[in-house]
């Protein structure tokens, strides 16, 4: 799929078709693709659980509060490993960490989506409960949860930022490029 394509057709799906299970070799695709990233010092920090245990999955959701997760036949947690970061880097090994994540996050999101798959980033769930239910460490940090599935029904559209909104040129706040030009995609 073209890459503009995939972009604008991800969106946070929370309404699964039950039962119809992922291909789990493009589940590891997808990890592998977001172990193409970018690393902080070539340092990589990240760990990824895929969870095809319906048991656990039924866990994950009451973890996350999130009784929509419990439809999905497969889970993908994001984790990550700062001590050599912060080794390294100090306290901005903890950002570089997370900043790594986000990165990964994205790019296995992305490419769920080209697989022809839908999910949903989840960052608000109970840690501990979560490294219990899959036996991770107290030093790895759990960053997300990604419920992985087919589509129920139709995406309802949310409106994104535009971009005059977020955009600025060379400071925060001016939104006029230097000669003035007409940004493409912007109403000034």
């Amino acid at each position: 799929m073209d890459f503009d394509k995939v972009v604008e057709n991800r969106h946070s799906i929370r309404c699964f078709k039950k039962g119809k299970k992922p291909n789990y070799k493009e589940l590891i695709e997808a990890i592998n693709c977001a172990c193409q990233g970018p690393l902080a010092g070539n340092m990589p920090s990240l760990k990824f659980i895929l969870v095809q245990d319906k048991n656990k999955i039924n866990e994950l959701s009451e973890a996350c509060q999130q009784k929509f997760i419990q439809d999905v036949e497969a889970a993908i947690v994001v984790c990550s490993e700062k001590k050599n970061l912060e080794k390294a880097y100090l306290e901005r090994g903890t950002i570089y960490s997370r900043q790594q994540a986000g990165a990964a996050i994205i790019t296995i999101l992305l490419k769920l989506v080209d697989f022809g798959l839908s999910s949903c980033w989840i960052g608000a769930f109970s840690d501990n409960t979560v490294k219990r239910i899959l036996k991770i460490p107290e030093s790895v940090d759990v960053e997300a949860i990604l419920p992985v599935g087919y589509l129920q029904g139709k995406v309802n559209s949310v409106r994104k930022p535009s971009l005059d909104s977020v955009l600025f040129f060379d400071e925060y706040k001016n939104n006029l490029m230097s000669p003035r030009t007409k940004v493409p995609g912007s109403k000034i």
